[in-house]
C-alpha cells in the first residue's frame, strides 16, 4: 500500500501514532510496528532520528554499514528504524558478489516504511532504489515530500498515487508556521565577461570573442576578484553574527568562498565560516549539527554546493545567499524554504540573490501542482555499425576540460560596480508593499497623522517629534521597532522620518548626510554666520549619529561640546539661551522641508 503526503511543513517530524496503538500488519496486539524511516541522505536520517529522541532509547536503531560490517548482520531489535537507500543497497556475500543488506530482512518485517524527500531516488522508474521500495510491498509506504515531480522518469504520483494528505505553502503561511522575506537582487558589472588582452591569462584555453555568462563561471572560467566583489557585497550589508547559508557553484567554489568570507570577516573565531559539501563527510556533517544548534553561534556561515539545499532544518537562518543559478523549480523550492522555518525572535529572512533567481517566483509552478507531463514517444536507437577494422569502440570519454583562470589587470578589480534592488515577499512567493510587509511584522502604522505634509510638521519640531515618538511607542513602535524598521528598507543611514514617510506613503529615503547638505542651502538664508557655523556642526552630529541629536535635551551637551564646556563663549556667539534655543529648533523644519525631498 502506498501513500503520498505532499506537505509544505514539518510532517517529517511529526510523532507516528501508530506507534503507541500496536497496529502492526501481522495484527498482533501486543507487538509495536516496525517502522523504517528511509532517505537518500545521511543528514536527513541522522536529522529523523534525532527528532524521535522522545522515544526510548532501545527503540530507536539507526542502520549504518559499519555497524552490519562489525556485527556480521543487519540489527532487527527496535521498532523505529533509520537508514538510507545507499546503505540498504551495499553489502556483498561471502565470495564477494553484491547481496545488499536490505534483502536480510524479511519482506513483510517493516510494517511501515516512510520515504523522506519521495520526489528523489525511489519515485525513479529507473533508480535500483526502486527496488528496496518493491521487495517491501507488504508495507504501508508513505512518501513525504513538499516538491512532488511529475518529469521524464521520475513521476511521484506515478508510484505513490494522489496524495492522501495535502499540507499548502498558503496554508503553512496563513497558520503562521512560515515567516515572510525581502530579496536583495544584486548585479554587477561583471556578470558577464569578455575577455580583453589586458587582462592575464593565468590557465586554461580563452575563447577568443565569447561571452560568459553566469551559468559559466567557477564551471568553465574562475575569476577570483570577481567573487571577491560580490563576497564583499553581501559581507557588508548582513548582520555577522546572523546564521548565513551561502549556495556555491561546485564544491571547490564553496571552498574559495569559505575562504574569501574568513578573510573579510569581522570575528576572529577560525571557524567562523565552514564549507559543507559531499567532500567534507563526516567532519562537514559535524560543522553542520554544530549550526543547527541555536545553542552555538559557530559556525556562522556555512558555504555548500548541493548537499544543503533540501530537507535540512536548522530554524535560526537569518540569510540564503545564492551565488549559483538555481534552474529547478523543485530546488528552488527546497532552497527558500532553508530560511522560511520559525524561530524565537526571527520575524522574517533575507536572500541575496546575484543570479536572478527571483524569475522563480513569477512561475507558475511555485504554489501549483506540477504539470502532468505529455506522454513521449519511444525514440527507435540508431542503427549499430561496427568499427573500421583495426579501431577500437569510439566512445570513450574526451579528456575534462581545464578550466579557465583569469586574472584581471590591475586596478580593474576596483572599477567593477553593482546595483542593487531590495523588494519584499510573502512567503508563498507573492511580492508584498514595504508598507504590507512592516504591517505583516509590526501590524499597522497607528494614525498619528493624516498625511505627508503633517507629518513633516510634526517631525520638524522636536516638542511635537518627542509625542509623535512616545504615541508610537505606547502602541508598539518603539525605538527597538522602528531600529529594525529601518534596518529593513536599508535605511540605517537615514533618518527614522524617512521610515515613516517610506512605509506610510512609498517616499523614497534619503540619507541623513544628503538630507544635510540638501538643508544647508535652505539655512543658510535664514541664519547669520555664527549661527551657521553652530548648526553645521550639529548637522555633523545629526549626520553621523542620528536624529535623537536633535531632541531639545542634546541642546546643552552640544554647546558644552562646540565651545569647549564655556557657556558663556556660546551666549557671546549666539545670544541669549532663549534665542539659542529658538534658534536650535527653529532650523529644523527646514531639514525636513517638502524641498529638501526634491
Amino acid at each position: 500500500m502506498r501513500w503520498g503526503s505532499r506537505s509544505g511543513y514539518a510532517l517529517k517530524t511529526t510523532r507516528i501514532q501508530v506507534f503507541h496503538s500496536r497496529w502492526n500488519l501481522s495484527r498482533e496486539p501486543s507487538r509495536r510496528p516496525r517502522i523504517l524511516f528511509l532517505a537518500d541522505r545521511n543528514i536527513l536520517a541522522n536529522q529523523a532520528y534525532n527528532s524521535f529522541s522522545a522515544f526510548p532509547e532501545d527503540a530507536l536503531v539507526r542502520i549504518a554499514p559499519d555497524d552490519i560490517r562489525k556485527k556480521g548482520k543487519v540489527p532487527k531489535n527496535g521498532s523505529l528504524f533509520f537508514t538510507i537507500f545507499q546503505t540498504f543497497m551495499s553489502g556483498q556475500s561471502k565470495d564477494g558478489q553484491p547481496a545488499p543488506y536490505f534483502g536480510e530482512y524479511p519482506p513483510d518485517f517493516f510494517d511501515v516504511i516512510i520515504i523522506d524527500e519521495c520526489h528523489r531516488g525511489g519515485a525513479n522508474d529507473e533508480s535500483n532504489w526502486r527496488g528496496i521500495l518493491e521487495y517491501f510491498e507488504p508495507a504501508v509506504q508513505l512518501g513525504l515530500t513538499a516538491t512532488p515531480k511529475r518529469k521524464d522518469n521520475v513521476d511521484t504520483y506515478a508510484y505513490f498515487g494522489d496524495p492522501i494528505y495535502v499540507y499548502s505553502l498558503k496554508q503553512g503561511i496563513n497558520d503562521g508556521f512560515l515567516t515572510p522575506f525581502k530579496v536583495k537582487q544584486i548585479s554587477t558589472t561583471l556578470d558577464e565577461y569578455v575577455y580583453t588582452a589586458d587582462d592575464t591569462l593565468i590557465e586554461g584555453e580563452i575563447e577568443s570573442g565569447r561571452r560568459y555568462t553566469e551559468g559559466d563561471f567557477n564551471k568553465i572560467i574562475e575569476i577570483k576578484e570577481r567573487e571577491a566583489h560580490r563576497v564583499r557585497l553581501f559581507m557588508d550589508m548582513i548582520d555577522q553574527n546572523e546564521k548565513t547559508l551561502v549556495f556555491c557553484a561546485t564544491q571547490e567554489h564553496a571552498l574559495a568562498v569559505r575562504d574569501l568570507i574568513n578573510q573579510m570577516k569581522t570575528s576572529k573565531d577560525p571557524s567562523y565560516c565552514q564549507r559543507v559539501t559531499a567532500d567534507d563527510g563526516a567532519r562537514g556533517e559535524q560543522y553542520l549539527r554544530d549550526f543547527q544548534d541555536n545553542e552555538k553561534t559557530i559556525p556562522t556561515i556555512l558555504t555548500t554546493s548541493q548537499k544543503l539545499s533540501t530537507g535540512v532544518d536548522a530554524l535560526n537562518i537569518r540569510n540564503i545567499v545564492l551565488m549559483r543559478p538555481v534552474n529547478s523549480m523543485i530546488e528552488f523550492k527546497q532552497i527558500i524554504g532553508r530560511g522560511t522555518r520559525l524561530y524565537d525572535g526571527k520575524d522574517y529572512f533575507t536572500i541575496y540573490d546575484f543570479v536572478k533567481a527571483h524569475h522563480h517566483f513569477s512561475d507558475s509552478e511555485w504554489d501549483g501542482e506540477p504539470i502532468e507531463p505529455e506522454p513521449k514517444t519511444p525514440r527507435t536507437p540508431p542503427p549499430q555499425t561496427d568499427p573500421p577494422s583495426g579501431e577500437g569502440p569510439t566512445n570513450e570519454p574526451p579528456p575534462p576540460r581545464t578550466r579557465v583562470k583569469v586574472k584581471l589587470a590591475d586596478g580593474k578589480d576596483r572599477t567593477i560596480q553593482h546595483m542593487m534592488m531590495t523588494s519584499f515577499w510573502h512567503p508563498d512567493g507573492t511580492p508584498m508593499s514595504a508598507q504590507q510587509f512592516m504591517e505583516t511584522l509590526f501590524g499597522r502604522l497607528p494614525e498619528f497623522f493624516k498625511d505627508e505634509d503633517e507629518l513633516r510638521a510634526l517631525w520638524g519640531d522636536p516638542a511635537t517629534r518627542a509625542k509623535l515618538l512616545e504615541g508610537l511607542a505606547e502602541k508598539g513602535f518603539g525605538k527597538e521597532q522602528l531600529a529594525e524598521m529601518q534596518r529593513i528598507i536599508d535605511a540605517e543611514k537615514s533618518d527614522l522620518f524617512d521610515v515613516l514617510a517610506h512605509v506610510a506613503y512609498a517616499l523614497p529615503p534619503l540619507s541623513r548626510e544628503e538630507r544635510a547638505e540638501k538643508a544647508k542651502v535652505i539655512i543658510s538664508t535664514h541664519f547669520n554666520t555664527k549661527q551657521r557655523v553652530f548648526l553645521d556642526f550639529v548637522l555633523s552630529h545629526y549626520v553621523s549619529v542620528g536624529v535623537e541629536e536633535l531632541s531639545q535635551e542634546k541642546l546643552t551637551p552640544l554647546l558644552r561640546l562646540k565651545y569647549h564646556n564655556s557657556i558663556a563663549d556660546a551666549v557671546a556667539d549666539l545670544g541669549k539661551p532663549q534665542e539659542i534655543g529658538k534658534v536650535f529648533a527653529g532650523f529644523q523644519r527646514y531639514l525636513y522641508d517638502q524641498a529638501v525631498a526634491a
